[in-house]
């Protein structure tokens, strides 16, 4: 499955509101990603860790 920057920008916002507790992203869907997250107005708290293989999993940090 193909994941657009609409797509993104919808788990951004489900990160954002906890419906998320992380998400994952491939090295195939980091172009669509990095456009929603560049556009996303509070990018500064999305998280990314670095896995294997490209991966990362990104978290939404709160203030608690």
């Amino acid at each position: 499955m193909v994941l657009t920057k609409a797509d993104f920008t919808k788990r951004l916002d489900e990160l954002r509101t906890g419906e998320l507790d992380s998400l994952t992203v491939t090295p195939d869907q980091f172009f669509y990603f990095q456009q929603a997250f560049m556009d996303y107005e509070t990018r500064k708290r999305i998280v990314g860790e670095a896995a294997t293989d490209g991966v990362v999993v990104y978290h939404y940090a709160t203030d608690n």
